[in-house]
């Protein structure tokens, strides 16, 4: 190569900035735990990885931290909305073949539909992971913590 197409080369390479894309951004500051509206939230140009790229992905979603105005949205900051609170006494439900059971317990973290929750059966105070349902029932498999 040519020495003095070199330097043309390396400014070429340097001077290239990555691809701007449509993103995700919060149109007003948004409060944790707040479920995400239309006129929340807007499309702006980025280049950041990890960013939703469609309103459809956090309109009707809960905030998991505070958003705030401007910022992209992280898909990791937004969830389905919680059907279990912290210290919520909910139902556990285990069910094997022909077999149901079904005990109190209380919930040690804020989960929505589909996620795994860790619950405190009331009865025996072991810690159990189980998946919410869409009635705010807890569905355990049998993992203990």
């Amino acid at each position: 190569m040519n020495r003095r197409a070199l330097p043309a080369l390396v400014l070429l390479v340097l001077g290239a900035a990555p691809a701007a894309a449509e993103m995700v951004m919060a149109a007003r500051t948004i409060r944790a735990q707040s479920v995400i509206g239309p006129g929340d939230v807007t499309l702006g140009e980025g280049d950041a990885g990890g960013i939703a790229a469609d309103l459809d992905e956090v309109v009707g979603k809960e905030a998991r931290v505070t958003l705030y105005a401007g910022r992209p949205v992280r898909r990791g900051d937004v969830g389905e909305p919680a059907l279990v609170d912290r210290n919520q006494i909910v139902t556990l439900s285990f069910r094997q073949g022909g077999l149901s059971i079904q005990a109190d317990g209380r919930a040690l973290d804020r989960a929505g539909a589909g996620e795994r929750v860790r619950v405190m059966n009331l009865g025996s105070r072991n810690i159990i992971v189980g998946e919410v349902d869409e009635t705010g029932s807890i569905i355990v498999n049998g993992t203990y913590r």
